[in-house]
């Protein structure tokens, strides 16, 4: 129909829109997942709190005492609480000889392994190796010491001789607590490799690198900070190892007389012979016949004081190389 000349156009004014609530409305699902988590992290960080309180506190009524002297402590070299010698040094020095033996096999061993995963293996190879290392990870610690007291130490003996390697003795337990860490390197190591970009690895064979060669100058160097952080944490790894070192490094401190003693002929460093290391003599010492609150009884929260401010120290070197040298890209 036509609309008459000179008159305007009827225009329809639009349905008015509904109001839209932008408030912000409580998602109390949200919420509770949120407090359970924080919730989470402060039991943790409680938990870690209450056992550093009570290491302190048993630990200071250990030093309290008239028969003990600091001093003592940290420069003696017998630890024999029955006649009142609370040098830690024996125990300090198994403890350091397991944990770089067990270094020393675990990081070579480890690294090969970490490469091999992240350059070569194809997906096939690492889909079967990678659960191989994690059973190699699941094994009971027990298993591993008896696998060091039947198994290394006789290979030990046929190797140097049964008059230099005895029985009981810290080199085939530092050797198989590198065989049992040997997991934990690789696989955090292979995790900072294989975060390392690929236009790296493209960039270097470009420019004619090998394989070998893109490995070892590229993609190490970039992933070194991971890389170091896996060797300290399997330090503190092998520095807490206990079953082990119970069953094939020694049931007794390898006191010496003296310092000239110890330091002579490097005794202290010889791994072919018996040594207790700090976990090994609290497992003994608290299966044994000891009535709460005594003597005994107070130097096992020293040692545990001690061997807590030393992962304490591993950690804090592994943020601070972290921090350090991490590569962003």
């Amino acid at each position: 129909m036509q609309t008459e000349i000179g008159r305007a156009p009827v225009v329809k004014a639009p349905a008015t829109a509904p109001e839209i609530d932008l408030r912000h409305r409580r998602r109390w699902g949200e919420s509770l997942i949120q407090f359970s988590l924080w919730l989470t992290g402060m039991v943790s960080i409680l938990i870690t709190a209450g056992i550093v309180v009570v290491l302190l506190f048993d630990a200071l009524a250990f030093f309290e005492r008239p028969e003990v002297s600091v001093a003592e402590f940290f420069s003696g070299t017998v630890w024999q609480p029955q006649i009142l010698k609370f040098g830690i040094f024996p125990l300090f020095n198994a403890t350091m000889l397991t944990s770089v033996i067990g270094l020393s096999v675990a990081v070579p061993l480890g690294l090969m392994i970490a490469i091999y995963l992240s350059e070569y293996a194809s997906p096939r190879a690492r889909g079967i190796l990678k659960p191989v290392l994690e059973i190699l990870a699941g094994v009971p610690t027990v298993v591993f010491g008896y696998f060091a007291l039947n198994f290394m130490t006789p290979l030990l003996q046929g190797i140097f001789g049964r008059d230099v390697v005895e029985i009981f003795n810290v080199a085939s337990a530092g050797i198989v607590i590198g065989i049992l860490i040997i997991p934990l390197i690789s696989s955090m190591s292979e995790d900072a490799l294989s975060a390392v970009p690929r236009s790296l690895r493209e960039g270097a064979y470009a420019l004619g690198a090998t394989r070998l060669e893109t490995a070892i100058k590229i993609v190490f160097p970039a992933a070194v900070s991971g890389i170091a952080a896996a060797v300290i944490v399997g330090m503190s790894r092998a520095v807490g190892e206990t079953m082990v070192v119970a069953i094939a490094a020694g049931a007794g401190p390898r006191n010496f007389a003296s310092w000239s003693e110890a330091l002579g002929g490097l005794n202290f460093l010889n791994p072919f012979k018996a040594a207790e290391t700090m976990t090994g003599h609290m497992v003994r010492i608290s299966g044994g016949d000891l009535s709460y609150d005594s003597l005994d009884y107070d130097s096992i929260f020293s040692i545990g004081l001690m061997l807590f401010f030393m992962t304490l120290i591993l950690n804090l070197i592994s943020r601070w190389i972290i921090s350090r040298y991490r590569e962003e890209y």
